[in-house]
C-alpha cells in the first residue's frame, strides 16, 4: 500500500509541475509584453491551454511510474481526464475546456484506473486495445465522475475555511493562512482551485502566496544536495508539489518551512501584503505573486514597495529557511538531505 501510494504521487507530482511550468515562467512575463508585442497573446494562450491538460498527464504519468503498458497508460490518462472535471459541455452542446479540474479527484480516478487495468491484466488477451479503454472510461471513468461533485464539494469546504480565518486579525491570519497554504501546496489539492472557489483575494491572497513561497524556496534549499540544481530550482520556478510524495511519506521534511510560512504570513498582514486568487497558488512562480504584490500596492512600482517585495519574496524566505534547515538537519537532526531526493527517472 506505501509503494502504492508512492507511485501514484510521484507521478501525480510530475504530471503537475510538466502541465503548469509553461504558464508560471511565461505568465505574468507576457502579460506586460503583450501590449507592445500583440502577437505574443497566442503563446499566452497557450500556455492557458496545456495547463487544463494537466488531467491527462498526470493519468499518464501515473501509468508510466506503475510501468503500464501504453494501452493501460493511455486508458489511465483518459479515466483521470473523466473525472478531473476540467472538460465541461456547454448549452450549444460544445465540449470546452474548464481550468485544471479539481487535482484531488484526477488523483482518485488515476488510482481507481490503475487498480482497474491491474486486475484485467493479461485476460483480455488480443482485446486489450479494444477493451481496456472503453472499460476504463466506464468503470474507474464514470466512478470519478460520480465523485466529482462531493469532491468539489469537499474542496469548497476547505476554501471556507481558510476564509474564515480571513476574518481574524491581520497577523494571526496571515500566520494561519500561510501555513494552510504552504500544507496544501504539498498536498493533491490545488491551491489555484482552493482560492478561486472562494475568490480569496487582498491581504489573504498575499499571505497565501507567501506560505507557497516559504515551501518553494525552502524546499529548493533543503533538496538542494540531494538533487540536481534544475529539480532543486523546480520547486520555486515551478511547484513545491514535486515533493509531495516525500512530505506525505515523511511530513517532518516541511517543519522548517511551515515555520517560516507563519513568520512570513504574519510580517504579509502587517505590511498589508495583497494579491489575487490567481497568484494566491503560484509563489514565484512566473513571479505572479510578487507583479501582483507591486501592481496592487499604493503607489506601485515606489522605492519601499520593491523593498518590501524583495524582502518578503526573496530574502527573508531563503535567510529564514537557512537557519531553520540548520537548526532541524545539525541541531535536531530530524531532516537529512534524502528525505528530499527525488526520482523522476
Amino acid at each position: 500500500m506505501k509503494d502504492f501510494f508512492s507511485k501514484l504521487l510521484n507521478g501525480m507530482s510530475i504530471g503537475i509541475v510538466v502541465a503548469l511550468i509553461p504558464n508560471a515562467l511565461l505568465g505574468e512575463i507576457l502579460k506586460i509584453l503583450i501590449p507592445y508585442f500583440p502577437a505574443l497573446e497566442h503563446l499566452f494562450d497557450i500556455t492557458v491551454m496545456v495547463m487544463s491538460l494537466l488531467p491527462i498527464l498526470i493519468g499518464v504519468m501515473v501509468g508510466v511510474t506503475f510501468k503500464l503498458t501504453p494501452i493501460q497508460t493511455a486508458s489511465v490518462g483518459i479515466a483521470a481526464t473523466i473525472g478531473s472535471g476540467a472538460i465541461m459541455k456547454t448549452e450549444e452542446g460544445l465540449f470546452a475546456l474548464n481550468g485544471i479540474g479539481i487535482v484531488i479527484n484526477t488523483g482518485i480516478t488515476a488510482a481507481l484506473a490503475v487498480l482497474f487495468v491491474l486486475w484485467i491484466g493479461n485476460r483480455l488477451k488480443g482485446y486489450s486495445i479494444l477493451l481496456i479503454p472503453t472499460l476504463s472510461i466506464i468503470v474507474p471513468g464514470m466512478i470519478g465522475y460520480a465523485l466529482l461533485p462531493f469532491i468539489r464539494h469537499s474542496t469548497g469546504l476547505l476554501g471556507e475555511l481558510v476564509a474564515a480565518v480571513t476574518n481574524m486579525q491581520p497577523v494571526l491570519m496571515g500566520a494561519m493562512i500561510a501555513v494552510i497554504f504552504c500544507l496544501i501546496i504539498l498536498s493533491p489539492i490545488s491551491t489555484v482551485g482552493v482560492a478561486t472557489v472562494i475568490m480569496l483575494s487582498g491581504i489573504g491572497s498575499g499571505v497565501a502566496n507567501l506560505g507557497i513561497v516559504a515551501a518553494g524556496v525552502g524546499l529548493a534549499i533543503a533538496s538542494y544536495k540531494a538533487n540536481s540544481l534544475g529539480t532543486a530550482l523546480a520547486h520555486v520556478l515551478g511547484s513545491p508539489k514535486i515533493q509531495m510524495r516525500n512530505f506525505i511519506m515523511k511530513p517532518k521534511i516541511a517543519f522548517p518551512m511551515l515555520i517560516t510560512a507563519a513568520f512570513l504570513g504574519g510580517l504579509a498582514g502587517v505590511l498589508n501584503i495583497q494579491g489575487t486568487p490567481y497568484s494566491a497558488g503560484f509563489g514565484l512562480s512566473g513571479l505572479v505573486g510578487p507583479l501582483n504584490y507591486i501592481n496592487l500596492a499604493e503607489g506601485g512600482w515606489t522605492l519601499n514597495n520593491i523593498t518590501i517585495m524583495l524582502g518578503t519574496f526573496l530574502i527573508l524566505p531563503i535567510i529564514l529557511n537557512l537557519g531553520l534547515i540548520y537548526v532541524f538537519s545539525r541541531k535536531l537532526k530530524m531532516i537529512k538531505a534524502d528525505d528530499y531526493k527525488l526520482n523522476f527517472e
